[in-house]
């Protein structure tokens, strides 16, 4: 059974950082492309940055584009969004997914608030 499992979200100021962390499990890590997506309150999910399945090539949203850095680690089957100079506008719920032809799966989500 296909699980991703989100962490490192919580308060932060603006111009903090975190980092965020999403451990798979129940399919073949290595083989597939991973994504960070997030939504706001009252928006569409919308995504933010995607890892090809080696971490060779990487894509960023527009507004997110050298202040986000998606990472992974296929020996620890984890994906990770490192993401610097937060601002308010970036408070979301931070989902990870994986989409295949077998399969296309969620995280449950982790809280980002970006606030003084």
């Amino acid at each position: 059974q296909v699980q991703l499992v989100e962490s490192g979200g919580g308060l932060v100021q603006p111009g903090g950082s975190l980092r965020l962390s999403c451990a798979a499990s129940g399919f073949t890590f290595s083989r597939y492309a991973m994504s960070w997506y997030r939504q706001a309150p009252g928006k569409e999910r919308e995504l933010v940055a995607t890892i090809s399945s080696t971490g060779g090539i990487t894509t960023y949203a527009d507004s997110m584009k050298g202040r986000f850095t998606i990472s992974r680690d296929n020996a620890k089957t984890t994906v990770y969004l490192q993401m610097n100079n937060l601002k308010p506008e970036d408070t979301a719920v931070y989902y990870c997914h994986v989409f295949t032809i077998q399969f296309d799966s969620w995280g449950q989500g982790t809280q980002v608030t970006v606030s003084s």
